[in-house]
């Protein structure tokens, strides 16, 4: 069977997961997010948190889906050092996550769960992430314009942010989007 035309369940709000998914070329894309418990067990390594919560995702929708079908759940997390930073609370918290992360490198490590009525397989890719510094005026010119608050780590590479305030990059940009497109699709294949 062309995987191309399998039907997969996005358990995912994230309007980018699905339009990185189209533009794969998957056509028979269902979205239909999840209402997982999103709280991880305190001594839970900070390089397996993604996963962890992609996994908790397709637990639930796995209740949903046919033979035919498959799910795939998907967690975006930013690390600093220790630190995940999720999605900012309200401004101050944005404001906050954006001053710790300027001038600095930190990861962004998306995990993701394929999972159909026999199959499961866990997986995730991380990425680096070099911001260059920001005044307090550009924080807030970013978080006004663009309100990061559904998003971890309170910032989208595809927006202003991503062009005019991030130096670099060390991985896959579409990791960072939510979704690492190339490994998605090479599992999906052997799925």
């Amino acid at each position: 069977m062309n995987i191309l035309n399998r039907k997969i369940i996005l358990a995912s709000q994230s309007p980018r997961r699905s339009q990185l998914l189209k533009e794969c070329g998957f056509t028979n894309i269902v979205v239909k997010p999840t209402d997982a418990d999103e709280t991880i067990p305190s001594d839970y390594p900070t390089s397996k948190v993604a996963e962890y919560l992609a996994e908790k995702k397709a637990n639930v929708a796995r209740e949903w889906i046919t033979d035919d079908e498959i799910v795939l759940a998907s967690d975006t997390i930013v690390v600093l050092g220790d630190a995940i930073f999720n999605k900012p609370e309200n401004v101050d918290d944005a404001r906050r996550i954006l001053r710790q992360l300027a001038g600095k490198m930190h990861k962004v490590i998306t995990g993701v769960c394929l999972m159909s009525k026999t199959k499961k397989k866990v997986f995730s890719d991380v990425a680096k992430v070099y911001f260059d510094d920001m005044t307090d005026d550009e924080i807030d010119f970013y978080i006004h314009h663009y309100q990061p608050f559904d998003k971890a780590g309170a910032y989208a590479i595809q927006e202003w942010i991503g062009h005019c305030k991030i130096k670099k990059i060390e991985g896959s940009y579409s990791t960072i989007m939510g979704l690492p497109t190339f490994k998605v699709f090479k599992e999906l294949s052997r799925f």
